[in-house]
């Protein structure tokens, strides 16, 4: 369980002879904008807000944050960018949140700091991966989530100690994808220059990939990378393997979106994932901290099965805003944007701390830490899979197993 010493502090927020502001409210109003339905992936709504639910219950249970109750508002933007914007308008000027949190896809992210900026409410960015969030450099936006460099090298050193000589990419029409493309391409010519890499664009709306995948037959790469997430991602695993390319002896499958631990992952893409390289952002090889293991304890108690990266990410990002407005002993937008500048939390899975150098590492947790993992069975459950690569965990690519086919 948590400390019964962080509960009270996150809890009533009070210090001998320190004064506390907080608003005339019953309640500290957090405002959740996430897809609860298509064409946004609704399976990273669904494990975001599950995620945000276990940290609200853990607070409240403790007495909630400078002795109130927590209490998260959702909007569905249905992961479209224009509709991302005004549900963080509304929850700004209509239901007065004092901060926002739960943002999973990036090109609506980018639409919603923009209204965060204006309005100077903090937000704590949980899963939107595009280094444009950063680059844009507002103030308010603190980045809990992974972020395409990260991926990008971690990926490219993966590629580079395989030794496989032609990648291609397919990446989805976004800004986490493109981004992620040109990352991954940038990191690849530093570290193996030789690797012929390809990256193509897919419409993330379209159901049927088969004109992008049938060249391949002909001129085979040695690796196909995934940057796209579900549904479209199950869509091209399943039309690659359906073809008879990839996973196969002669073509590795490499996810570099993080999907394979998703709980509907084994149902949409059924024998088109065995074999598949997987970059992810937890397994549970992976030592968590004693917060990790209470949120890790209080999922399982519900969902009786493993959680995702997507549930710890959520619940960190609810606690480090529960954690600064304690620390400002406010929910005043300027306290808590100063409090999270200087925030050293022990979250689920370490100690996070927001960069101050300006560009991609801005206001993010710079050494987020990440796995990579290969699924060797179908069906196989996170808990089974054969991890390469981890915090204090060497890579080695000599473990990965070629498919049977």
């Amino acid at each position: 369980m948590i400390t019964r010493r962080w509960l009270m502090m996150v809890g009533l927020g009070l210090w001998v002879g320190s004064a506390v502001t907080v608003d005339a409210q019953e309640t500290i109003k957090i405002g959740a904008p996430i897809a609860m339905s298509p064409p946004g992936s609704v399976a990273q709504g669904k494990e975001v807000r599950d995620g945000l639910t276990i940290a609200q219950e853990m607070l409240n249970k403790g007495g909630g944050v400078l002795g109130k109750k927590i209490e998260i508002l959702y909007e569905d933007h249905q992961g479209i960018p224009e509709k991302g914007r005004a549900a963080v308008e509304k929850l700004i000027t209509r239901d007065k949140v004092v901060a926002i949190t739960g943002e999973h896809a990036s090109s609506v992210t980018l639409a919603d700091i923009d209204v965060a900026h204006r309005y100077n409410i903090p937000l704590v960015n949980t899963n939107a991966w595009s280094d444009a969030v950063r680059l844009k450099g507002y103030p308010q936006v603190f980045n809990r989530s992974n972020y395409n460099t990260r991926v990008a090298e971690a990926m490219a050193d993966v590629i580079a100690r395989m030794k496989v000589k032609n990648v291609v990419a397919f990446a989805e029409n976004t800004d986490y994808g493109t981004g992620q493309a040109e990352a991954m391409k940038k990191a690849l010519a530093k570290v193996a220059p030789d690797v012929k890499f390809t990256s193509r664009v897919l419409d993330r709306a379209a159901k049927d990939f088969t004109p992008a995948v049938l060249p391949l037959k002909a001129d085979r790469p040695d690796m196909i990378v995934t940057i796209m997430i579900p549904p479209a991602s199950y869509v091209l695993m399943n039309q690659l393997y359906e073809n008879g390319i990839a996973p196969s002896k002669q073509t590795w499958l490499y996810d570099g979106a993080g999907v394979a631990d998703y709980p509907e992952f084994w149902d949409n893409v059924k024998d088109a994932g065995v074999g598949l390289v997987s970059f992810g952002l937890y397994h549970p090889k992976v030592a968590l901290t004693k917060l990790g293991k209470d949120v890790r304890e209080a999922y399982m108690a519900k969902e009786k099965r493993e959680p995702n990266r997507l549930i710890f990410q959520a619940a960190d990002s609810l606690f480090l805003l529960a954690d600064a407005m304690t620390r400002a002993r406010s929910t005043e937008a300027d306290a808590v944007i100063k409090a999270l500048r200087d925030t050293r939390f022990e979250g689920v899975l370490g100690v996070i701390t927001f960069d101050k150098e300006p560009g991609i590492y801005f206001q993010q947790w710079k050494n987020i830490p990440f796995v990579t993992y290969q699924l060797t069975a179908k069906g196989q459950q996170l808990p089974d899979t054969l991890l390469v690569q981890g915090p204090g965990i060497e890579l080695a690519v000599d473990k990965l197993m070629r498919p049977a086919r």
